[in-house]
């Protein structure tokens, strides 16, 4: 029974695990999109998702606390500046899975991570009204 178990490790060490998230975060913010597993997608999520939102506090304490996971500071200055303004509206919902299908190889199952696109940020649940 997996009761009580927040988090997939993956296979990883806690250390392993941390340092990748660390870098696919990074990663996710500098392009905007990454191909990976559906597995570390999902939990990628959880980071990123937390991440935008500790952005978009904007204070001296939230920059400290978005270095500690993010370690580049023009990418911790693009999530301040130009994501958690994209996303001051929105509570929420910041990234995207799109499935990709099978890797070639192993066969395991690949999916594309990316960032909300502007537009679809600013208009929110607005699209989804419209029939």
């Amino acid at each position: 029974m997996r009761h009580r178990k927040a988090v997939k490790k993956l296979g990883r060490t806690s250390s392993h695990r941390e340092a990748m998230f660390r870098n696919m975060v990074t990663s996710l913010f500098k392009h905007e999109k990454i191909v990976t597993t559906d597995a570390k997608a999902k939990e990628l999520r959880r980071v990123a998702e937390k991440m935008i939102t500790i952005g978009k506090k904007g204070t001296l304490h939230a920059v400290r606390r978005a270095l500690t996971v993010i370690r580049d500071k023009t990418t911790t200055k693009k999530l301040f500046d130009d994501l958690a303004k994209r996303y001051e509206n929105r509570h929420g919902g910041y990234t995207r899975i799109v499935k990709l299908g099978y890797r070639e190889g192993d066969n395991a199952p690949l999916s594309m991570i990316q960032l909300i696109p502007e537009e679809d940020a600013k208009e929110g649940k607005k699209k989804k009204a419209q029939p």
